[in-house]
């Protein structure tokens, strides 16, 4: 055994030790270092969640701040109801209520944003990996037609991350992470205030060899924003993003290849040297205007990206998206109103090229995409009783999709589609006590399809056109549930059945399905999102979620009644911790009894698994925290991901495997 494979072995135990010793020996509870250290934002973000008819869950950095924050999977792995596997790096599979099943890469069927504006590009599609949780004061979660407060009418809500502000976040905050696969991590930011401006900024950078070969991955980002206060009634808001984003592709593996070895790459990715590199700036503005009963949000923003992506072809993609939004509310006795509205415009400079080692070869593709999502929402809350409210709202939204083909060296033609879609929303909240909610709600979802099901290549001869017979995808969704406090107990159960038509899955074409993504005829998505916390003391406490989830086709043609793939039935998460601030330790549980359906055919099935983690921390010194994270204790081999199929074979590549086992620690410190 060489001194390598030594230190890796007791890697576990000496970072654990590290938190343990660390302690300090007064008992008293001592400030936490997280990266913000007032409440308000998130008070005033649960406040609102409290009132939505629905299910939604806001998380605060408190919640993972043990954790090596990697990707959304690290913040939002306790937050009901979203599906959200790693693939490699910051490469994860986010679904909610079965959002984007057939997507095996980038993202569809969500809405996110950051600071209240979205990152998706104007055909709704986007890069999560944009979305930096280390930054966070906290995530607001709004599942399914919930989301209409963002003016979202996906099928699976929206994910919006809220960083802090000079007033929530003062002084300076450092952090720096080392873990296994060569993995470090830095972030400084600063915060500070007086009464009429503030100002915050962070920078933070990553890199890693990633636990599987041909997986590095490097990013240098910044955050920041800067308040002014105009007056008695009026405050703007400026915020700036900036992203270096660079990683590896690995690829998909056999299934043999995924649980026998997890670490080696997909040779053909290797070849391509495939890879995604990102480089985005984020300019956008809100300005309040705060007239008591009535408040006033407008704004507007710009988004430039660059994206360099070798993958079958090396994609080389220059966008820049421009849009405003503004949003009123209006409350006054039992009655609240709220009406807002989006435009979201984007111009695309798309080629591609012979990929040669990852490098560009010849030009094979050049367009010019345009594309234009606009909404327009509202939502009228009525009290008739004091323990009551029923809510009336909907969004209207229409959508562009326009290509024109420069160069192509194969057959390939232009062509504009047009869509619109009215969703109404009708829900009810029941509070019988304090800190106890019931809600219903029935509301109507439409996703409008974007560049990559608009534009595909169909026919014979093989022409890449625009698939004029395509439409969004629609669904009608029942939920009722509850959430509430009682006792050491805190719970959030929602159950939810939603019947779609149209959902964009694969097919094989025929004279009815000309392209390979196409409309379904009805799929059905049910299930149950639940979160049971528990405190039964003040250095003892148990989280839990549970998502149960029916996804299947209704009499399809190609299909029958058979099961969607990729989100398992059954999907259970849990964590104890023990201690307090000063000192504690929590061992974490991943459970998937019955791994999830491959193919759309349901013939091959992913084995279940189980991951054991744990992380801990210890306050060290006044103002200085030590943590440690560690992921998959035993080493289990397993699959967390799929790029599904209509048919699988033994040969078939589409697997992610688990995280393998890891070790990180660091230290955080606030002055």
């Amino acid at each position: 055994m060489n001194m390598k494979t030594r230190i890796h072995g007791v890697a576990p135990l000496l970072a654990l030790a590290t938190c343990l010793v660390a302690a300090p020996v007064r008992a008293e509870e001592a400030d936490s270092t997280i990266i913000v250290t007032a409440p308000t934002a998130t008070d005033v973000a649960e406040g609102r969640a409290a009132q939505t008819p629905g299910g939604t869950d806001i998380v605060s950095h408190e919640d993972y701040a043990d954790k090596s924050v990697v990707s959304l999977r690290d913040t939002l792995a306790f937050s009901p109801g979203v599906y959200l596997q790693p693939r490699y790096g910051q490469e994860v599979r986010l679904s909610i209520r079965g959002s984007g099943l057939s997507r095996g890469f980038h993202m569809r069927g969500l809405t996110l944003l950051q600071d209240g504006v979205p990152i998706n590009l104007a055909d709704d599609n986007g890069d999560f990996q944009e979305l930096e949780p280390i930054f966070f004061d906290h995530l607001e979660v709004y599942r399914g037609a919930n989301a209409l407060r963002f003016g979202s009418g996906t099928l699976g809500g929206a994910i919006n991350g809220v960083t802090p502000t000079g007033h929530t976040a003062q002084g300076i905050y450092l952090r720096g992470d080392v873990g296994g696969f060569d993995s470090y991590r830095g972030l400084i930011s600063a915060g500070v205030a007086s009464d009429r401006v503030d100002a915050w900024a962070a920078i933070s950078a990553d890199t890693s060899d990633g636990d599987r070969d041909h997986a590095k991955r490097r990013s240098l980002r910044f955050q920041g924003n800067v308040g002014l206060k105009l007056g008695d009634a009026a405050s703007t808001r400026f915020y700036a993003s900036i992203n270096n984003i660079n990683q590896q592709l690995p690829g998909a593996l056999t299934m043999a290849e995924a649980l026998s070895t997890p670490r080696k790459a997909n040779s053909g990715a290797v070849a391509g040297d495939q890879a995604r590199d990102i480089d985005s700036l984020r300019i956008q503005n809100r300005t309040t205007f705060d007239w008591g009963a009535l408040t006033l949000d407008v704004g507007g923003f710009v988004n430039a990206k660059s994206l360099r992506h070798p993958i079958f072809q090396l994609i080389d993609q220059k966008s820049v998206d421009i849009g405003g939004f503004f949003r009123a509310d209006y409350a006054t006795g039992p009655v609240e109103v709220t009406l807002g509205g989006e435009i979201r415009s984007g111009s695309t400079d798309a080629r591609q090229f012979v990929n040669t080692g990852g490098r560009r070869g010849a030009l094979t593709f050049d367009a010019d995409q345009k594309a234009q999502t606009a909404t327009l929402y509202g939502e009228v809350r009525m009290r008739p009783v004091e323990a009551l409210t029923l809510i009336a709202g909907g969004v209207y939204a229409d959508g562009r999709r326009k290509r024109t083909v420069n160069f192509s060296s194969t057959p390939a033609t232009d062509g504009r589609i047009d869509f619109d879609a009215f969703s109404p929303k009708f829900g009810l909240l029941f509070e019988p006590a304090a800190d106890i909610r019931f809600f219903a709600n029935y509301s109507r979802s439409a996703e409008f399809p974007g560049f990559g099901e608009v534009f595909q290549t169909i026919g014979a001869p093989p022409t890449s056109t625009v698939v004029s017979d395509i439409q969004p995808q629609r669904a009608w969704t029942a939920e009722i549930g509850t959430r509430g406090k009682l006792g050491i107990a805190s719970w959030d159960v929602a159950f939810y059945r939603s019947t779609l038509k149209g959902e964009l899955l694969q097919f094989t074409t025929n004279a009815s399905i000309p392209a390979a993504t196409f409309n379904a005829g009805r799929t059905l998505h049910q299930g149950v999102e639940a979160g049971l916390d528990l405190d039964p003391a003040p250095w003892l406490r148990l989280r839990q979620v549970y998502s149960y989830s029916d996804f299947r086709f209704r009499g399809d043609a190609q299909f029958g009644d058979n099961r969607l793939p990729v989100v398992p039935k059954h999907a259970y998460r849990a964590e104890l911790r023990l201690g307090t601030d000063s000192l504690h330790i929590a061992p974490n549980l991943e459970w998937i009894p019955d791994g999830p359906f491959a193919d759309y055919r349901n013939q091959v099935r992913t084995p279940g698994y189980a991951l054991i983690g744990v992380t801990g921390g210890a306050t060290i010194a006044d103002g200085v925290d030590a943590f440690v994270d560690v992921r998959n204790v035993t080493g289990r081999k397993a699959i967390g991901d799929i790029s599904t199929a209509i048919a699988v074979t033994d040969t078939s590549a589409i697997y992610y495997p688990v995280e393998r086992r890891a070790v990180s620690a660091g230290i955080r410190a606030r002055f």
